[in-house]
């Protein structure tokens, strides 16, 4: 009965000091409907298709907005790749570096109306690889997909930041 009434007084205070998630301010930022695209690097572009499906995924799975095409969007979000590094941050007593990290550098073009941000924010991915081992394709691929959606994710909390200074009472 206790655990009840507690939970009770909890949901109570939550609602009535008028907490709302953040989600609910990057969805008045954002929109329903929002268009994507990536420009594609052409020294990689394999990592365009990568971030392309890593922001849709994030938009749909974090905010339930949906892509759509230019005209019909409430909003739009451009992806520009910058960079990537792979920083080595520990080696075995050999020598050999048995884990790094990959920086991926993208830019971020948010348009609403006559709103327009810029960002460019650094994904980091930390991985281990076998010693004396080169970074396969595959793990490179991994690194550039996983860093993308930090990325992606510090983005939509940015939003989300903007949407609370905007809407938040």
């Amino acid at each position: 009965m206790r655990l009840f009434l507690s939970t009770l007084l909890l949901i109570f205070l939550l609602t009535a000091c008028g907490y709302r998630p953040s989600s609910n301010y990057t969805k008045k930022m954002i929109g329903q409907k929002v268009y994507t695209e990536v420009e594609v690097s052409l020294s990689d572009p394999e990592n365009a298709v990568l971030i392309k499906d890593a922001l849709n995924r994030a938009l749909y799975t974090r905010l339930k907005s949906k892509a759509s095409s230019k005209r019909e969007a409430d909003s739009s979000i451009i992806v520009h790749y910058k960079s990537i590094k792979f920083i080595p941050l520990q080696y075995n007593r050999n020598g050999y570096v048995v884990y790094y990290q990959a920086h991926i550098t993208l830019g971020f073009t948010f348009e609403k109306k006559e709103e327009k941000e810029h960002r460019l924010i650094v994904g980091r991915y930390a991985f281990p690889i076998r010693p004396s081992a080169i970074i396969s394709n595959d793990l490179r691929f991994k690194a550039i997909e996983q860093g993308s959606i930090k990325a992606l994710d510090e983005f939509i909390s940015y939003i989300s930041a903007k949407g609370l200074l905007k809407y938040g009472k």
